[in-house]
């Protein structure tokens, strides 16, 4: 009598006595997971466990943690840039105040990261 295992296509290694099933995992995705994907496994990890595990067992997470880091990045981009025109922090005011220039986009970076977190990561 076949066993479930051998019923689905799996086989048996021989060790000692005793009768291992032959497991590989199925192959990753390919990509970046970046610092955002890494935000967003942290956080599914912690508040979103059933979720987590969940997609941890189909296999779908790496790609998730993938997709989540291109979509952070992107968001990323667009809203420095959109915020920076918005508030005149032009490369004409880098060539007249650098602190100033250096200040201003640290400030827009720091609410475009927040508003990524938000709308991204922490949902």
């Amino acid at each position: 009598m076949k066993s479930l295992f051998e019923e689905r296509g799996g086989t048996y290694s021989k060790v000692g006595s005793y009768q291992i099933p032959n497991l590989a995992m199925d192959p990753q995705p390919e990509g970046e997971i970046g610092i955002w994907g890494q935000h967003r496994k942290q956080y599914l990890k912690e508040h979103r466990k059933g979720t987590y595990n969940a997609m941890l067992l189909q296999g779908t997470l790496t790609q998730h943690l993938i997709d989540t880091n291109a979509e952070a990045l992107d968001l990323m981009d667009t809203l420095v840039k959109q915020m920076a025109k918005a508030e005149g922090v032009t490369e004409e005011l880098k060539r007249r105040d650098q602190l100033g220039w250096v200040g201003r986009m640290n400030n827009v970076r720091n609410r475009a990261e927040e508003i990524v977190r938000n709308e991204l990561i922490h949902v």
